[in-house]
């Protein structure tokens, strides 16, 4: 963005006549010049000074008004030479020497107009102007405290000197002192309430204060005294972007740019808010207009760069950023978002230099918090850490930054402050702030209702787009329903091991199945298997949600199935362009998208009973179970000691392999709990971080827990992992996030998992996928009855015995594994959210189950 202009007056010529030497011509035909310049009469004051300097051609007087008038038509050069010799023949007056100073000044010769000024000041110690004028030159020399303390002796001379009073106001915002900038400029108001800089120059000050309206407010003022006030136009239009009035802010600068074409600052604002606008096109023709103008604008080239990044045109976005840093190796903004463009390129210690050189040169909240990111990806957990807490540190309340820096330290089990920080977040949803982003809500905090106002708050802030595409007309009535799965996740990822067979199974006579894959163009092993089940697999990780948005009408997709929603690498703004006329959520993200965009939900009477039905955006879609599963999922043969795998050889092994951040300090001190009431027993978790591991066991210790009784267990290849499941006695579930995939690993492998149900669909989850399982008994009703249960199966080998030998014996039959009925009914599912949009009918609640709801819940939760 570029900078607000902020400027002092002008200098001051002293307009007074000159005494006239003897023998020069008599004063009046010198005192009728005067009077022609005071008339405005410029022109004959100029040819009447000629004049007399034809035949008098030393008369100070001629040559005084002559080089003024000069000098104010920016003939400067010619001015100066005048000037030069008034001061040089009236060696004693003050004026001339001020009248000298000010030209070379003109001319960029600051320090001999230093030197005028202070003789001028030599001569006349009260000499208002001269003391006006050197901090003018003082102020473009950078030297902020000398021309405040020049500024500081106007005023003393001449308290109603308003240009003084504003040219300080001025000084002192470069010296960041703001509060008394705004006091400067409001006393320059006072006294010249028409003074239409000083209102400019206040509205400055205000806006980096961030007193935005009132900023705005004084911009109008200025505007109002001066209609075709450019500068103030384009204030006025930084402002209103910072206010999110888009709109208005471009038509500011739009009547900027009409007051003046060359203006390159308003032309770079314009590009900035169109941006905003979604309108990238037109946001890079404004920075090339800026360029143009000004080819050393780093500015106007990070943020074309910035543009070109959000078109995924990343070669050229970084040729910018370079090309900015070329031009201006302390331009902040260039590293910024150099860094980030090359977060997506996956460079990430590249990132992280830029992150590095831009915080040496101006820290800032979300550059400390994009460091803490590319740290976290560079597994530098608690260098992580400490980014997110110098971010905190400047600005505690930025937008969802506290979630954030809870959702990093959670990855790493740091639990200081953690009652603190969700309550923090907690009431700052409840007052409608942008405390933490859906995903991190979902994972702290067991509230359907905050965490759809969590979802609504995000979709305001980041979701809902500002560019809309027009709505869709109805498609004709196809051969074969079209169904779009749109994920950055088909590939060697937990979703992808989910849904392979599911693709695999659609009956291909009814429907035509779409992939819009969003993540990386690789071929791993779950991404060659499942690209051929799909009719067409579309890669279109590099193209921007409108682009993409608009290839799914194109394709004339009848239903979009988001499998992300706001995990990872999704992109949620798809959907809310309306890819499709119909538009479900499933399977990555575990709650309510909050946006008028989804318009079903599916779920089970489980993960969403009936009566919750209020705290979701979408209609619910019930199918009979929830989560789908592969049934091809091969297991290794190999059998591991448990000396192999660090177990040891004796007593009861608990384990979960959920990722860490789903362990709370609640949910952790149950299972210490657990392990203090088991003797010899331990805690089989999921390792690779060093940082975790040591944290955990250190609350182990503070529990009582010897450490030794924490164990971990670093990655394995698909099928290695499974078969680590055989080493476990029993899987212990988090709260309140359940294991989801991880409950589908430990169970196919044969290892029960038990779990406790709370509020959320996040927090049911797991309950769904057991009772799915045919062991509905290892559904807890609270924790309490979750710690019995696990110490009793722990103490009765024969009752955890018959439930893995019934495990084993339903797993081939149970619905949890019976992909090829998941597929019917989901397609059942699909059937009647299509013959609804043919009809013109709205999305409603659909349901397949063959019982009622209100049974099924019940027996669950018995």
């Amino acid at each position: 963005m570029s900078r607000r202009n902020s400027r002092a007056t002008a200098r001051h010529y002293a307009l007074q006549p000159q005494r006239t030497p003897p023998g020069s011509r008599p004063p009046p035909a010198l005192q009728q010049a005067w009077a022609l310049y005071a008339r405005g009469e410029r022109k004959s004051a100029e040819s009447l000074c000629r004049s007399i300097l034809a035949t008098h051609a030393e008369d100070v007087g001629a040559l005084s008004l002559l080089g003024i008038l000069l000098a104010q038509s920016h003939r400067t050069e010619e001015a100066a030479r005048l000037l030069e010799q008034v001061a040089a023949r009236t060696p004693e007056d003050a004026a001339a020497h001020n009248n000298y100073g000010n030209a070379l000044k003109d001319l960029g010769r600051y320090q001999k107009a230093l030197a005028c000024y202070e003789r001028a000041i030599a001569i006349r110690p009260d000499y208002c102007d001269a003391f006006y004028n050197k901090g003018v030159t003082l102020h473009e020399l950078q030297r902020y405290e000398e021309a405040l303390a020049s500024y500081e002796r106007t005023v003393s001379l001449a308290p109603d000197h308003a240009p003084a009073w504003n040219n300080r106001g001025a000084t002192l915002r470069a010296l960041e002192r703001l509060e008394q900038a705004v006091a400067s400029h409001q006393r320059a108001t006072a006294l010249r309430p028409a003074y239409a800089e000083a209102h400019n120059n206040l509205g400055v000050a205000l806006q980096e204060l961030g007193r935005l309206e009132e900023a705005q407010e004084s911009y109008r003022r200025a505007i109002a005294l001066r209609p075709g006030y450019a500068e103030a136009y384009n204030n006025l239009g930084v402002a209103l972007q910072k206010l999110e009035r888009f709109d208005e802010a471009l038509e500011s600068l739009d009547r900027a740019i009409a007051a003046n074409p060359e203006y390159a600052e308003a032309h770079n604002a314009r590009g900035a808010v169109l941006k905003e606008l979604e309108r990238p096109e037109e946001a890079l023709a404004s920075h090339d207009r800026a360029i143009h103008i000004r080819p050393d604008y780093a500015d106007a080239y990070s943020n074309r760069g910035a543009v070109l990044r959000g078109l995924k045109r990343y070669a050229e976005a970084l040729g910018s950023y370079q090309r900015a840093i070329e031009i201006d190796p302390r331009c902040v903004n260039a590293y910024r978002n150099q860094g980030a463009a090359l977060i997506d390129l996956k460079s990430f210690d590249e990132a992280l230099a830029s992150f590095e050189r831009a915080i040496a040169l101006q820290p800032d909240v979300s550059t400390y918090a994009a460091q803490g990111g590319v740290l976290l990806e560079l597994k530098r957990s608690e260098e992580a850490v400490a980014s997110y807490r110098r971010a905190l540190e400047l600005d505690p309340h930025a937008g969802f930054l506290l979630g954030t820096a809870r959702h990093v330290r959670m990855q790493i089990c740091d639990w200081d402050d953690f009652d603190a920080d969700v309550a923090a977040i907690a009431a700052a949803i409840e007052a409608d702030q942008r405390s933490a982003r859906p995903f991190n809500v979902v994972s702290l905090i067991d509230s359907a209702r905050l965490q759809r106002k969590a979802s609504e708050i995000a979709v305001r802030a980041e979701i809902s787009p500002r560019r809309k595409l027009a709505p869709i007309g109805r498609y004709p009535r196809h051969d074969r329903i079209r169904v779009g799965y749109v994920s950055a996740d088909l590939r060697n990822h937990a979703v992808a091991i989910l849904t392979a067979e599911l693709f695999e199974t659609h009956d291909r006579s009814r429907f035509e199945i779409i992939a819009m894959s969003l993540g990386p163009n690789i071929y791993d092993e779950f991404r060659t298997r499942i690209e051929p089940a799909f009719d067409q697999f579309l890669w279109v990780g590099d193209r921007s949600d409108h682009e993409i948005a608009e290839l799914a009408r194109s394709l004339e997709i009848d239903i979009a199935v988001d499998l992300g929603g706001y995990t990872g690498d999704a992109r949620p703004r798809i959907m809310a362009l309306r890819a499709a006329p119909v538009q479900v959520s499933y399977l990555g993200y575990l709650g309510t998208m909050g946006g008028e965009f989804m318009d079903y939900l599916i779920a089970d009477p489980i993960t969403v009973p009936p009566q919750a039905c209020v705290h979701y955006t979408e209609q619910i879609a019930y199918l009979p179970s929830y989560q789908v599963n592969d049934s091809k999922r091969p297991i290794a043969e190999k059998l591991y000691s448990r000396t192999e795998l660090g177990l040891p050889p004796d007593g009861f092994v608990f384990c979960c392999f959920n990722a860490s951040y789903k362990i709370t300090p609640p949910i952790f001190a149950s299972w210490m709990r657990i392990l203090d009431a088991v003797p010899g027993s331990v805690l089989f978790l999921l390792g690779g971080d060093a940082v975790k591991e040591r944290n955990l066991r250190e609350q182990a210790a503070a529990h009582g827990i010897g450490p030794h009784r924490l164990l971990f267990g670093g990655r394995l290849g698909n099928a290695e992992y499974l078969a680590r499941y055989r080493s476990a006695d029993l899987f212990l579930d988090t709260l309140p996030y359940n294991a989801g995939t991880t409950a589908s690993d430990a169970l196919w492998a044969g290892l029960p998992v038990l779990t406790c149900p709370g509020e959320s669909f996040a927090a049911r989850v797991a309950a769904s996928v057991v009772t799915a399982a045919g062991l509905p008994e290892l559904v807890a009703p609270d924790v309490a009855a979750y710690e019995r249960l696990a110490i009793e199966l722990a103490e009765n080998p024969g009752r955890l015995a018959a439930l893995k030998h019934r495990l084993a014996e339903n797993r081939a039959t149970c619905a949890l594994f019976d992909t090829p009925t998941f597929t019917r009914n989901l397609e059942s599912l699909y059937g009647r959210m299509y013959e609804r949009y043919q009809k013109g009918l709205p999305p409603t609640r659909l349901d397949l189950l063959d019982e009622p709801l209100h049974d099924r819940i019940e027996h669950v939760n018995e």
